[in-house]
């Protein structure tokens, strides 16, 4: 076995980001207001990546910047600019897909770490090689590639280069990632960062001369969304993942929520430990993780293209909807001296509620809501305003960073 992996979770702000930390990240990946392939996500501010990075370096952790957009010829002195300011940021490194940008990045800085996005279709050791000798210290590798393949490319590649490969969350319908059904349908480009994810659209067929007579599109029966994918998980795998030379565990999902990212991160991590302290505690603790993974929000899981092609069964033909066991309901910003716990609240919740407080090192406090007062002192019955800012009494130990969730 190789050295024990890197896990590496996505974060959609600066509260999903410290989430991230708190619950077990090695390294986090953000995206900055430009140059990323997630437009729609909260993103973040120059000042907010300083404050991200300097968080997370403060307790050891990595944070990798996203600028992987395809370029156009119009994007390039931006690129540049964008890169220049990222001199005060100081991330650990920058994920790229477009050679152009990558080439300005080792210009722009020289001192930078710089990781291939899996955009750029990395599928064979040849390509993985091309971009050592460019100077890259890691690929991530094509969702499309079997652990057989990632293993050759390991033994085929310098040591020092690292191989980062997705383990779970959702799947791309188009080959790594390069759709363009958003751009073909809303003028949205999907490798500008704004897709509109038309992969989980529902679908018919007309006949050109029956105009109006819409047919559905049948798969056995079952339904019409005919580009849906299930979600990868490869918690069950990790041994396998270790074995197969990955150097970084990469958990998709810039768009979650901090309940989410809190539930994925705690779960590979203990995961990831188990299986480094003994492989057959990680057998043992096996139905934990399972239970613990569908506590977030998930499609159905698959396990995607590592142990070969992916057949019909990873597909989910009759709904495009997530499952969702537990809602989200806050993260605890602080504790005053009477032990009320201070969020900015999600979702709905009451007094007299039973809810569940996650902790960063693995337990699940059952809780009953005692009280709710606003930030002026007032009583509450119930917080049905999403974000306003809200005391909790718990009637038990709450400390700063716990999630509030709720089962449904």
């Amino acid at each position: 076995m190789r050295r024990h992996p890197e896990l590496l979770i996505p974060a959609s702000s600066l509260e999903v980001l410290k989430t991230a930390v708190i619950f077990g990240a090695d390294a986090v990946y953000i995206g900055g207001e430009a140059f990323g392939l997630r437009a729609k996500a909260k993103n973040f501010s120059l000042q907010e990546m300083k404050e991200g990075v300097s968080f997370a370096h403060e307790r050891g952790v990595k944070v990798y910047v996203t600028a992987n957009i395809l370029a156009h010829n119009a994007d390039l002195d931006g690129v540049r600019s964008y890169f220049e300011e990222l001199k005060t940021v100081q991330p650990d490194a920058l994920i790229i897909s477009d050679p152009g940008v990558f080439m300005i990045a080792k210009e722009v800085l020289p001192d930078m770490e710089l990781h291939i996005s899996t955009q750029a279709n990395n599928t064979n050791y040849g390509t993985y090689l091309f971009w050592h000798q460019l100077g890259a210290k890691r690929v991530v590798s094509a969702r499309e590639l079997s652990l057989q393949e990632i293993k050759e490319i390991r033994s085929r590649i310098p040591d020092d280069m690292e191989i980062e490969s997705f383990v779970h969350g959702a799947m791309c319908i188009s080959y790594s990632g390069r759709c363009l059904l958003s751009n073909f349908f809303t003028g949205r480009d999907a490798n500008q960062g704004a897709c509109t994810h038309p992969c989980r659209w529902k679908y018919s067929i007309v006949e050109e001369t029956r105009p109006g007579e819409y047919m559905p599109v049948y798969e056995n029966e079952r339904g019409t969304y005919i580009f849906n994918s299930k979600d990868l998980c490869m918690i069950e795998h990790i041994p396998d993942l270790i074995d197969a030379g990955i150097d970084s565990l990469k958990i998709e999902g810039r768009m979650k929520t901090a309940l989410y990212v809190a539930t994925v991160a705690r779960t590979y991590r203990k995961a990831l430990d188990d299986c480094q302290k003994d492989p057959a505690l990680y057998e043992a603790n096996m139905e934990w993780y399972k239970e613990e993974i569908g506590k977030c929000t998930y499609r159905e899981f698959t396990t995607g293209f590592y142990y070969g092609k992916p057949d019909e069964t990873a597909q989910i033909y009759d709904n495009n909807t997530y499952i969702k066991n537990y809602t989200y309901l806050g993260t605890v910003e602080d504790v005053d001296a009477q032990g009320r716990c201070r969020i900015e609240q999600r979702n709905k919740f009451s007094v007299g509620e039973m809810i569940e407080i996650m902790k960063p090192d693995g337990r699940n406090v059952q809780a009953a809501v005692k009280a709710i007062t606003d930030e002026e002192g007032h009583a509450m019955e119930s917080a049905p305003h999403p974000k306003q800012v809200l005391f909790a009494d718990l009637g038990t130990e709450v400390k700063k960073y716990d999630i509030l969730r709720r089962k449904e």
